[in-house]
C-alpha cells in the first residue's frame, strides 16, 4: 500500500494538513478565552465559561504538539528551517500556550502566587497571540520567507558552522512575517474565526439564558470583521502569482494565478473548500438566528474542511509549500524536504491507528460534554479552573 515514495510524501502532507485543520478548529478554546469577560458579568458566570473551556484546552495543546511532531517526522527540513530560523514567532506561540496551561492549573487555587486576574490576562494573551501568530506563520506558505538551504553543508566537516543546512536571512527571525499585510489578514481571520467558534461552543456547552443573549451579540460583532479580513485574503490568494515547481527539473518559478489553478486542476479540493465555507456561514446563521446547539458543529466542521483545502493547495499540484523569497530555488516542496522512504513508509503504517485515536477522543468528548454546565454545577463544584 505504501511502497511508492511519492505516494507516501503526498499522504503525509495530507495527514499534516488535516492535523493543522483540526488545530485551527480546536482554537475555539483560544477564541473563547478572549470572550469570557464580555459574556460573563458575574464571577460565577465567568467561572462557568472558563470551566467549559478548561475541560477542552488540553485537546488544543495536544494537537499543537502532535502537529509539530508530525511535521518534524515527515518533513524535517521544513521543521529545521522554520523552527530553527523563524524561532521568535514560534517561541511566542509556545510561550502563550505555556502560560495558558499554568493559568488553568492555578487560576482558582487558593493563595495562588499571581492572583486570578493575572491568570485571566494570561488566558486573553494566549487567545490573542496563539491565534494571530499561528495564522501569520501559516500564511508564509503563500507569501514566502527569507531563508537559504544548503544540504551539501552537512558533508563538509572542516568548519563547525558548515554543518548548518538552513540559514535564516530575516533579522527579526520570523516576526517580520507579521509586517506583511497579507500574512496579517490570515492571522486576523484565524483570530476572529476562533472567537466565533468560541461563542458557538459556549452556546453548545453552557446552559444559561443570560449568556445565550450575549453570545448572539458577540457573534454579530465578530462575524463582520471576520468576513472583512477573510474574503480579501481569499481573493488575493486566488489572483496572486504562486510558487510553482517544474516536475522535471525541480526548479521553482512564479506562475500566474497558481493557487486558483490548483483549485481548478483539483476540482474535488475546490468542492470541499466551497462546502467548508458554506458550513461555516451556515453555523454562524444558526447561532445568530436560532441559538442552536448544532451551530458549533456546522461551523467547526466547515473550519476543518476550509483550512484543510488551503493547506492542500499550498503543497499539492507541483507547488512549493514553503517558498524562499531570498532565492526561489531554495524553496521547500513536499518532495525535497521529506524524510527517507523507509521512515515515511513505517510512519504510514503506524498512521493506520489514527481512526482508533479519533474514536477515543470522540468518546471522551461525549463523556465530558454529556451535560451542559450551569450555575448550580459551578456553585457546588469544589474544584474549579
Amino acid at each position: 500500500m505504501f511502497n511508492s515514495y511519492i505516494f507516501t510524501q503526498q499522504y503525509w502532507w495530507l495527514i499534516v494538513s488535516l492535523l493543522g485543520a483540526i488545530l485551527v478548529f480546536l482554537m475555539f478554546v483560544q477564541g473563547g478565552q478572549t470572550l469570557f469577560h464580555a459574556l460573563g458579568k458575574t464571577e460565577s458566570e465567568k467561572n462557568m465559561l472558563v470551566s467549559a473551556l478548561g475541560r477542552k484546552w488540553g485537546l488544543t495543546f495536544t494537537t499543537l504538539v502532535t502537529f509539530g511532531g508530525a511535521f518534524f517526522a515527515s518533513f524535517p527540513l521544513f521543521y529545521s528551517t522554520s523552527f530553527g530560523g523563524a524561532y521568535w514567532v514560534w517561541i511566542l506561540i509556545l510561550f502563550s500556550f505555556v502560560i495558558q496551561a499554568v493559568s488553568y492549573e492555578f487560576r482558582s487555587k487558593a493563595n495562588n502566587l499571581l492572583g486570578q486576574k493575572t491568570y485571566d490576562i494570561f488566558l486573553i494573551v494566549n487567545g490573542l497571540l496563539g491565534t494571530i501568530l499561528l495564522g501569520t506563520a501559516v500564511a508564509t506558505f503563500f507569501t514566502g520567507s527569507e531563508f537559504l538551504v544548503e544540504k551539501m553543508n552537512i558533508t563538509n566537516i572542516d568548519s563547525q558552522e558548515s554543518v548548518v543546512i538552513s540559514q535564516w536571512k530575516g533579522a527579526a527571525h520570523g516576526l517580520e512575517a507579521a509586517l506583511n499585510p497579507h500574512n496579517l489578514l490570515l492571522g486576523l481571520s484565524v483570530f476572529f474565526l476562533a472567537r466565533i467558534l468560541g461563542a458557538l461552543y459556549f452556546l453548545y456547552s453552557v446552559d444559561n439564558e443570560a449568556i445565550k443573549g450575549r453570545i448572539k451579540k458577540q457573534l454579530i460583532i465578530n462575524v463582520i470583521p471576520f468576513l472583512l479580513v477573510f474574503l480579501p485574503f481569499v481573493i488575493w490568494l486566488l489572483l496572486r502569482d504562486g510558487f510553482a515547481v517544474d516536475p522535471v527539473t525541480g526548479n521553482v518559478f512564479m506562475q500566474a494565478n497558481k493557487y486558483l489553478t490548483n483549485f481548478l486542476e483539483m476540482p474535488l479540493v475546490l468542492v470541499i473548500f466551497l462546502v467548508g465555507v458554506l458550513l461555516v456561514l451556515y453555523g454562524i446563521y444558526l447561532g445568530i438566528f436560532k441559538l442552536s446547539d448544532k451551530a458549533f458543529w456546522f461551523s467547526g466542521g466547515g473550519t476543518v474542511l476550509t483550512v484543510l483545502t488551503l493547506l492542500l493547495i499550498a503543497g499539492y499540484n507541483n507547488t512549493a509549500f514553503y517558498p524562499s523569497t531570498t532565492d526561489l530555488n531554495y524553496s521547500l516542496t513536499i518532495y525535497n524536504s521529506s524524510s527517507s522512504p523507509y521512515t515515511l513508509k513505517v510512519m504510514s503504517y503506524v498512521s493506520l491507528f489514527i481512526p482508533v485515536v479519533i474514536a477515543y477522543i470522540w468518546v471522551a468528548w461525549r463523556a465530558i460534554s454529556r451535560k451542559k454546565i450551569d450555575l448550580e454545577e459551578i456553585n457546588n463544584e469544589a474544584e474549579l479552573y
